[in-house]
């Protein structure tokens, strides 16, 4: 029975949308297959089942291999129906059940006989379902058929043969490339969707030839194609091939651009948004390029058809993000769509004008943006909220207006995502604009105490107790925290109880009061808040029950060295033992995420999420580490720490990586040592360093260690000195020495005599890579212009032949060790062509942009143009030098 699913949007509360299919079951219409052995056919009938049959594989259900077998075998009866209707249903059923090779051939004659039929819905049909199913024996006995269909005077014919072609492009690509003049013939058709799969397929038989494709558009843009869909493919094609000639170094005129502006001008409305579109997306687009696309989506902007305005809207908030002065004059027809009954619409008209509006326009959108947000959904209203925070950033000066708007919306209704993007924004502006921080904080203050998300709770208690110690009034926000201990939930309450205790701890005049408040907390009901309680009370109160050392109160009250993610990982993994956790055993580098869960390179994380303006932990860790060490302190500053490199296999007896740091005139190897084997106890661990293939280095000093228990972490240094500012490489061998002393299992004592031994380790290089930082830009492009033209170094590069152009792409980003921007690290599948964008800092704190362009010709030979600006013009020649020698 019809069961009523949900509504359909929120402009037709009243009706409700009905399905048949609610509530069936696979068995059941399995069962009610067997009408196809009837021996009166019922077209009707069998034509519903199908279509209960195309429902259930549609929606993922699996049929046995006897179950599809059946079905089949049954379908195949069908064909002695007469009826149009069933026929188009069986073709259906028998593409989507896909039979094996040893069925196909059951259906093959009736297939075949179809396609040769009067009736052109049948040889239509018969067509695609044929190349669907059939493999590449028997495609070359209907080959002949198919080059007929796709020159056929029926349309439909024609096209379902160029569909097929398309499809069998990916299997046999051989034959199909066969086929160009019958589908160069197609290009000529009358028929608009004849002309636009003929363009299509012809495409994509050329599409790895570029020579090939930039004839074909070049032939094609004088005006034979007169469908608007080809018209619009075209213009694709053409702005690849626009790419790509800027990619392998073809300077002059803009190719093709005239034929983009002409499309501007044609009378389909898809056309004309497809030329717009593409001209804003142009690489390096100048203004007077992209003034007579502004021009005509300005003009739809007014459209009566809401999907003009749609699109219009969306690619000028686009170009608003690189443009933005290239919009403003649009400005007055987007502020009309504020009021737009299309949510999307309005959304995108919003943002838009938050990105291209001026410091004195801000007031005037905030009053009208205030009508608008509680008309559209909590997904638009992220989006607001995150141009709103970019707008703040922008206009400093109005930080209290905006200020407060998020402040009103955070008090109203809405779910957790968007109450974590308004609570996000506004510590981003607290953090950007220290103006802004004690009237944010005291909004944030007022936001948990109706705050029904604990998540978001316990984060703005983390972050007051961060940022409220440093503000000029710090005793303000001691009373919306305490609230906090009687009126939520455990992991509320031990939240606020830490905050208190790092007021205290952090506001020598408040201790008093946030000691008499957290002994209130110590008879709380639940024992995490308890322990806190009695723990921070201890510290702060000093009464002697703990070690109060400025060590346990860094630990207990400041930063910590380690990522917090690195931390819960090696303490979930801690065994409890006699031996107790040490913190130096956690890594100081975070692990690369899953490519899904990376966010944007080059964007700098906000909100809660976002670490303090700090040095990243990694780098302090290690920064600190170093400067301790007498020997080191004359050095200057660290330069670059690298990721740790492993120098022996896993599952040895001893594992062994090293961290290479970076100074100015040295290079320091720290060797972080684990000795796996528990009967032995090594002491005098060293590291021997072989420089003989780095002959800009010379060893100055070693610090050995002097003693490795069983799976307890050391770490031994060894110095080298080289020339000042020269990004210096090498080759070092590594042998490990120690003394062996056996430890009795029993008692865990070492004996008094050792035995001398060594242990060989992998060699260790240092690269020019290891002299760069990664650093990202927000915005490259205007990154780009800023840095004077004079700097500018550029040179060609032939990489020879390579598997693909990710993995050369690859190469010189490991080589240069910079960090890629805007994410084209991201190749597309199959491209010839790329453009990658790198940033970074060269030692002696030297920003360095590169713009990377590669091709790749049919012999996967790969060429490299390399432009590379930087603050220095010494630098920019200095990594052409690491490139041309790499």
């Amino acid at each position: 029975m019809a069961q009523p699913l949900v509504k359909k949007d929120d402009d037709h509360d009243d009706e409700l949308e009905y399905s048949p299919f609610m509530g069936i079951e696979k068995g059941a219409v399995l069962q009610e297959a067997r009408v196809f052995n009837d021996p009166q056919v019922d077209p009707r009938r069998c034509s519903q089942v199908i279509t209960k049959l195309l429902y259930l594989l549609n929606q993922g259900e699996s049929f046995t291999k006897v179950e599809a077998t059946e079905v089949f075998f049954s379908v195949t009866k069908l064909f002695q129906s007469k009826d149009t209707g069933l026929r188009r249903m069986v073709y259906l059923i028998i593409k989507e059940l896909s039979p094996s090779s040893d069925e196909v051939i059951i259906v093959t004659s009736s297939l075949m006989k179809d396609m040769n039929s009067k009736i052109d819905m049948y040889r239509a049909n018969a067509i695609r379902v044929l190349c669907r199913i059939i493999d590449g024996t028997l495609l070359t006995q209907i080959e002949r058929y198919l080059k007929q269909a796709i020159v056929d005077k029926n349309p439909v014919v024609s096209s379902a043969a160029l569909v097929s072609g398309l499809h069998l492009l990916k299997t046999n690509p051989e034959i199909v490339k066969r086929w160009s003049n019958e589908v160069q013939e197609g290009i000529q058709s009358r028929s608009a969707l004849v002309q636009f799969h003929a363009l299509a397929l012809l495409h994509q038989i050329r599409q790895n030839d570029r020579l090939a494709v930039s004839k074909l558009v070049g032939s094609l843009t004088r005006g034979s194609v007169r469908s608007p869909l080809a018209q619009c493919l075209l213009i694709r094609y053409t702005s690849q091939v626009i790419r790509d000639m800027a990619n392998h170094g073809q300077s002059g005129e803009r190719p093709f651009y005239e034929f983009l502006e002409s499309c501007l001008r044609h009378k389909a409305e898809m056309v004309i948004l497809e030329a717009a579109r593409a001209i804003t997306e142009l690489d390096g687009v100048t203004s007077r390029e992209l003034t007579p696309a502004i021009t005509v989506l300005q003009l739809f902007l007014s459209s009566p058809r809401p999907v003009l305005r749609f699109a219009a809207v969306r690619t000028l908030n686009k170009v608003a993000m690189t443009h933005p002065m290239a919009v403003t004059n649009c400005n007055i027809d987007m502020e009309s769509l504020i009021s737009d009954q299309n949510r999307s619409i309005a959304t995108l008209a919003i943002t838009t004008l938050l990105k291209t509006g001026n410091e004195s326009s801000v007031e005037r959108l905030m009053k009208q943006i205030t009508n608008f947000m509680s008309d559209i959904a909590d997904e638009f209203k992220i989006v607001v909220v995150d141009a709103i925070r970019s707008l703040c950033v922008k206009f400093p000066l109005k930080y209290r207006s905006l200020m407060t708007f998020l402040s009103n919306i955070l008090r109203e209704e809405g779910g957790f995502e968007y109450k974590r993007a308004i609570v996000d924004s506004i510590v981003t502006i607290i953090r950007d604009i220290p103006d802004a921080k004690e009237s944010g904080l005291l909004h944030l203050c007022e936001f948990i105490e109706d705050c029904e998300f604990t998540y978001l709770s316990t984060q703005i208690l983390h972050f007051l107790g961060i940022e409220g110690p440093n503000t000029s009034d710090p005793s303000k926000y001691i009373r919306y925290i305490y609230n906090r201990v009687h009126l939520e939930n455990a992991t509320v309450r031990a939240a606020a109880v830490s905050t208190l205790a790092k007021f205290g701890f952090m506001v020598e005049s408040l201790k008093p009061r946030i000691t008499v408040l957290l002994k209130r907390c110590i008879y709380d009901s639940d024992d995490e808040v308890r322990d806190r309680a009695t723990l921070y009370l201890s510290v702060l109160g000093g009464d002697g029950t703990v070690d109060t050392d400025k060590e346990s109160k860094d630990f207990l009250f400041g930063s910590l060295e380690v990522p917090l993610v690195n931390m819960e990982t090696s303490l979930k993994n801690y065994e409890p033992s006699e031996e107790a956790f040490d913190i130096n055993s956690v890594p100081k580098e975070v692990k690369s995420q899953p490519l899904a869960e990376k966010k944007a390179q080059g964007k700098k994380p906000t909100g809660l999420g976002a670490p303090p303006a700090a040095p990243a932990s990694g780098f302090d860790g290690y920064e600190r580490l170093l400067s301790s060490i007498p020997e080191f302190a004359a050095f200057g500053k660290l330069f670059k720490s690298s990721l740790p490199v492993e120098l022996t296999e896993a599952e040895t007896e001893y594992a062994v990586n090293v961290v290479k740091h970076i100074f100015d005139s040295h290079v320091v190897f720290q060797y972080n040592c684990t000795n796996t084997i528990p009967e032995q106890l090594l002491e005098r661990v060293n590291v021997i360093v072989d420089a003989s293939e780095a002959e800009e280095f010379s060893e100055v000093t070693s610090k050995a260690l002097n003693s490795l228990p069983y799976d307890s972490p050391g770490q031994a240094f060894v110095v080298f000195e080289k020339p000042a500012g020269v990004p210096a490489v090498g080759k070092f061998s590594n042998t490990l020495t120690f003394v062996v002393k056996e430890v009795d299992p029993s008692t865990g004592e070492a004996e008094d005599d050792g035995v001398e031994d060594e242990y060989q380790l992998e060699d260790l290089e240092v690269v020019a890579g290891d002299y760069m930082v990664k650093v990202g830009v927000s915005n490259f492009r205007n990154a780009w212009e800023s840095m004077d033209e004079e700097d500018e170094r550029v040179d060609e590069y032939g990489l020879g032949q390579r598997e693909s152009l990710g993995e050369a792409v690859k190469a010189v980003m490991d080589l240069l060790g910079m960090q890629t921007c805007e994410g084209t690290e991201t190749i597309p599948l199959n491209a010839r062509s790329h453009t990658c964008l790198l940033s970074g800092v060269y030692i002696g704190n030297v920003k360095v942009l590169v713009r990377a362009q590669f091709g790749m010709d049919s012999s996967k030979d790969i060429a490299m143009k390399l432009t590379v600006r930087a603050e220095d013009v010494s630098v920019a020649e200095a990594i052409h030098e690491i490139v041309a020698s790499g």
